[in-house]
């Protein structure tokens, strides 16, 4: 537990066997549960996760590849079914390695302590981050960020990251059976939260780039793009219906730093 909340960690995973172990080893005492989603691994992922012998691990497997998104709501679903709190935390730590554990305290005071509904991982405000992260992520995830924060009319800084922190009670109002099962998940998931009128805010994390195999490809481009213009479509529907959701301007509110 952190701080009297309980703490479950989702790991998404998918072809992770020269990884997953470090990994889930690397997961603090404190944390209370460990959803491994298998997303139909086709390696060794989940005979290394159970070669650990860590009870606190609950393996999930998907019958067929699904995608990162539909993976961590099935990861969310299965955290829910737990007993707890309303001020419980899931936090999502993907099965490559690229989420240090160290920054686990600063993800889960803001919902704790700081009274957040979400908090998202900021990998640009790390110091270094120009330097250690490759080009092309760094270039492609301020753009999307941009673009992002002007869909769902909240400033968000790195949308990109999956580095995240949810309350049990933001979780239980969002639709995880309608989240968007590919990569453009973290957008759908910002426009639910903004939409519900949940709170947001971010924590600097540190950028890991080690052996990770990345799977993004250009061709998963357009359909990021769709899922942020479909965001943008859900806000302008919500202001013409008169949400109750106020609109504060172009951009609503700031994200609220935790640090």
């Amino acid at each position: 537990m952190w701080l009297g909340s309980r703490v479950v960690v989702v790991v998404p995973a998918y072809n992770e066997a020269p990884r997953i172990a470090r990994v889930l080893r690397g997961m603090p005492a404190w944390v209370d549960a460990i959803v491994l989603v298998d997303d139909a691994s086709t390696d060794a992922t989940a005979d290394a996760a159970a070669a650990l012998g860590d009870a606190r691990i609950d393996l999930v497997t998907h019958a067929r590849n699904r995608g990162v998104g539909a993976a961590i709501a099935t990861g969310y679903a299965r955290a829910l079914a737990t007993p707890g709190g309303p001020r419980d935390a899931f936090v999502v730590m993907a099965g490559d390695g690229q989420m240090d554990p160290r920054d686990l305290p600063a993800l889960l005071d803001g919902i704790v302590r700081g009274g957040a509904d979400y908090v998202k991982g900021n990998r640009f405000r790390w110091r270094g981050a120009a330097v250690t992260m490759p080009p092309g992520r760094l270039l492609g995830g301020l753009a999307l960020s941009w673009v992002t924060a002007r869909a769902i009319g909240v400033a968000i800084s790195d949308s990109q990251c999956g580095y995240t922190a949810i309350s049990r009670a933001a979780c239980e109002a969002l639709d995880l059976v309608g989240l968007w099962p590919g990569y453009g998940y973290p957008n759908d998931l910002l426009s639910q939260l903004a939409l519900r009128g949940l709170r947001i805010a971010e924590a600097t994390v540190r950028p890991v780039y080690a052996d990770e195999v990345s799977r993004l490809r250009t061709r998963h481009v357009p359909g990021v793009a769709g899922v942020v213009a479909r965001a943008w479509v859900r806000r302008l529907r919500a202001r013409s219906a008169q949400s109750p959701v106020q609109d504060r301007g172009h951009v609503r509110e700031r994200v609220v730093d935790v640090e």
